[in-house]
């Protein structure tokens, strides 16, 4: 089975992750057929939460992870579309209402592509600076937005980064509820944790990341 052969690759991150899902003719077709939606949160003068060592903006820590995220997933044959490309957010001019502009721009690139998933990649903080490790977020009233985000958590606890498993949880944000499709936040880390902070700056830590979450997203359809 061509899940199986994914889940067996991970110390390679992904290296054949396209020939390991075009494993037949008819996994090309069903990947072929199915829209992914990576959005990067944040971007422009909206740049999410700062890392407390280096400063870095979560925006471009978000877009990093979504371009490798979108990789793995071309590769392996899957249609893929960004919300976002660019460092630049997607309001506009920065006048007032620009936040709702934003998350309405995000809404019109899902419903315009027929999205059959979204996975919208943040970054975490949280006051207690201990805390640290992937996170997952859906809708409480999908059930599949559920599913997605237990197989994608499920690959986070997997990494050996981890350094405590962690459960789906369910989220009350725009992104969760903007689509009917399965849609998940993926809270990849606490930028107000230092060993997360500097996981997260880390090129090939963020390759590893977007590769966990192809795994566990992949295992869904699966």
């Amino acid at each position: 089975m061509v899940i199986i052969a994914i889940l067996l690759s991970g110390a390679a991150f992904g290296l054949c992750a396209g020939a390991l899902y075009r494993s037949s003719a008819a996994d090309a077709v069903s990947a072929a057929e199915r829209v992914i939606v990576i959005d990067a949160g944040h971007g422009g003068i909206d740049a999410g939460v700062t890392g407390i060592l280096s400063g870095v903006k979560e925006s471009d820590i978000n877009l990093s992870i979504a371009k490798k995220l979108k990789s793995y997933f071309a590769e392996a044959g899957f249609a893929t579309v960004m919300t976002r490309t660019s460092n630049g957010g997607l309001y506009g001019l920065p006048t007032d209402g620009f936040k709702t502009r934003d998350m309405q721009k995000r809404k019109k690139i899902i419903e315009d592509c027929g999205a059959d998933m979204v996975i919208s990649v943040h970054q975490n903080s949280c006051p207690l600076k201990s805390r640290r490790g992937g996170q997952t977020f859906y809708d409480k009233n999908s059930a599949c937005g559920k599913s997605l985000a237990e197989s994608i958590q499920a690959s986070l606890n997997e990494m050996e980064e981890c350094v405590k498993r962690s459960s789906a949880l369910t989220g009350d944000y725009f992104m969760l509820k903007c689509t009917e499709s399965p849609s998940v936040i993926v809270e990849c880390g606490f930028l107000t944790n230092a060993e997360d902070e500097k996981l997260l700056c880390d090129p090939e830590y963020q390759n590893k990341m977007a590769y966990a979450i192809f795994k566990g997203a992949v295992s869904y359809f699966g």
